[in-house]
């Protein structure tokens, strides 16, 4: 899988997990909802080391302008709060971030 593929899926998993505790214990849903969002934490764990980078920390950091772009999508599906232009620019320099982080050139240490 491509990287973009795998923060995609990465995002739609962690979201979705740390929604099923919000849910259980802000909106009062049954506790039956952490099962399914302790599942879909894990495969957000697991699906972060198929990302093609000599070290996490740098997979990890690029990732996070991916997770804060899949949250403004998801306070727009789900939420029905639609992002403003300060969201949208926000996550875009997020986005351009990550790009410096994860492809930018590299030097051989000494």
């Amino acid at each position: 899988m491509t990287t973009a593929i795998v923060y995609i899926l990465a995002a739609i998993a962690e979201i979705a997990g740390c929604f099923s505790f919000w849910a259980w214990l802000r909106l009062d849903k049954s506790p039956v909802w952490i099962a399914p969002g302790m599942v879909s934490l894990a495969a957000f764990a697991w699906l972060l080391t198929r990302v093609d980078s000599e070290a996490a920390g740098r997979a990890y950091a690029a990732y996070g302008a991916v997770y804060i772009c899949a949250s403004l999508g998801w306070l727009w599906a789900v939420e029905g709060t639609r992002p403003d232009r300060w969201d949208t620019l926000g996550a875009a320099v997020c986005l351009v971030g990550a790009g410096i982080i994860l492809l930018g050139p590299r030097s051989v240490a000494v």
